[in-house]
């Protein structure tokens, strides 16, 4: 999506600078936020109504105590979620930041109620507060959640994006486009690349990928800032590369700060995120600095604790679906009602793993008159519409079922909740440095490889999102994937 823009003059015409554009705001975002306040205005209105309502169902509340109770704390409440910045568009829609903003809001509140009722002596009902707003939070959460949910939907659709033009070296172009058109959801749409020029065979053939994804070359990299006013796009996006250094970004800044052009850059370090990077000064100079990823100790131990306890929990909650299932394939075709596979885990040790058998017996003996027709990436073996798959197996496939026996794995400490995909050990004889590093952690019963396609996904894109887990890896980011699991689950992307 190109948008249209006006060039206009610039007053100052000082030597060097680029004309001002009259850019449209990102036309999503104001009408969004409304409904944000709006749905945090009912959120919280309806929880302190309510706990009132509860708290003096049997008794008269006193005029100031209902007035501070209906009145000041959804204020104060309100006032919080602004100081926490709840309400800037670049923190809502996506990731986890918003939902933890409004934690953090809320917790103030909570905190400066009970402050300020002992610090004055005010009266104020502790069940009310301590009701009013845990009850308001998950309210506010589930509003959000459910508007968002809503915006993704339209974005499927290609309503409310924002156009961006990727600038960089030509392998890391290419990957983000893909990216981004993976993921429409984030609201991003290439508008077209900026790109160094061509130096070799290997950089023409990424060219022609981007041709091939309906992307146009608009320039190189000098041009990104002409370009990207010409076209009144929403963002830029500039990858590392030799070209780009300080002075080319602050320049580049420059040109753009009149318009309302976002600047995104990404760092040579983009698969290292969270809580390993900070900025920190070293000699007058902002220096990021990387923390060792935490692979060992207490932490490790505590992951293990909880996996097993998850699994364990998990068995005998799916016992009922685990015993219907192992009937199913039973009655569907002949053979174990299990199918078991070497696969190699932490450290390179092997393990055998468990699944429902979802392919006829002789499946591995036919496995190499079916290689020409494989659909898969260039290491592992796919296809969309094998023969070797039971009928019962393609419905087990297709929601994942056939998954469930790896808990047993998890619950015997040969694998984990969440983690790399677990590989064959013809697979590991080829891997290279980088992705033997995957070994360093549990594989998983689920990933950011389920999440983000599965089967659909290239080689190294595989070996891309599974890194960036060994090196990214804390609990918060396993709630996330586990709870993103149940959509991926649901619309079966992938999963053949």
């Amino acid at each position: 999506m190109t948008v249209q823009a006006r060039l206009v003059a610039d007053p100052l015409d000082l030597p060097g600078r680029i004309t001002r554009v009259a850019h449209p705001e990102t036309h999503w975002a104001p009408a969004y936020q409304r409904r944000v306040v709006l749905a945090d205005l009912v959120a919280i209105l309806a929880s302190t109504i309510f706990a009132f309502a509860l708290r003096f169902a049997s008794e008269e509340a006193h005029a100031f105590e209902s007035f501070v109770m209906l009145a000041i704390v959804p204020v104060a409440w309100f006032a919080a979620l602004f100081v926490h910045r709840a309400y800037e568009a670049r923190f809502m829609a996506l990731g986890s930041e918003e939902f933890d903003r409004v934690l953090r809001a809320s917790i103030f509140t909570l905190a400066l109620v009970g402050a300020t009722s002992w610090a004055f002596q005010l009266d104020i009902a502790r069940g009310y507060v301590l009701f009013a707003i845990p009850l308001g939070t998950v309210l506010v959460i589930v509003l959000r959640y459910v508007l968002r949910r809503r915006l993704h939907a339209q974005r499927e659709q290609g309503l409310h994006m924002q156009s961006v033009i990727v600038a960089g070296h030509r392998e890391g172009v290419l990957a983000m486009v893909r990216q981004i058109s993976r993921a429409k959801y984030h609201g991003m749409e290439v508008a077209g690349v900026c790109l160094p020029p061509l130096r070799g065979a290997r950089e023409a053939m990424e060219e022609r990928a981007l041709a091939a994804l309906g992307v146009p070359v608009l320039g190189d990299l000098d041009d990104v800032a002409r370009i990207s006013l010409e076209h009144g796009v929403d963002a830029v996006a500039i990858l590392p590369t030799a070209d780009v250094d300080g002075a080319f970004l602050r320049r580049l800044g420059w040109a753009l700060e009149e318009s309302h052009t976002q600047l995104y850059v990404a760092p040579a370090v983009t698969e290292v995120v969270g809580p390993r990077v900070a900025i920190r000064p070293v000699c007058g100079l902002p220096l990021l600095h990387l923390e060792r990823p935490e692979l060992t100790g207490f932490r490790r131990l505590l992951k293990g604790t909880v996996d097993r306890t998850a699994a364990a929990a998990g068995i005998l909650v799916l016992a009922p679906v685990l015993i219907g299932i192992a009937v199913a394939v039973k009655l569907d075709s002949r053979g174990p009602v299990f199918f078991r596979q070497e696969r190699v885990g932490l450290e390179g040790r092997t393990f055998s793993m468990l699944k429902f058998r979802s392919m006829v017996v002789d499946a591995e003996a036919r496995l190499r008159e079916l290689a020409t027709a494989s659909e898969g990436n260039a290491v592992l073996f796919k296809m969309k519409h094998d023969p070797r798959v039971t009928r019962v197996g393609r419905v087990l496939r297709r929601l994942s079922l056939d998954e469930l026996p790896q808990l047993f794995n998890v619950l015997v400490g040969q694998m984990s909740l969440v983690g790399p995909r677990p590989p064959l050990a013809r697979e590991v004889a080829v891997y290279g440095d980088d992705a033997r590093r995957r070994l360093m952690v549990k594989p998983g019963l689920t990933g950011l490889w389920q999440i983000n396609g599965r089967s659909d996904l290239d080689w190294d894109e595989s070996v891309r999102l599974d890194l960036r887990y060994v090196e990214n890896w804390s609990f918060m980011f396993d709630f996330m994937i586990l709870w993103k699991t149940f959509g991926a689950v649901v619309r079966s992307r992938g999963a053949y």
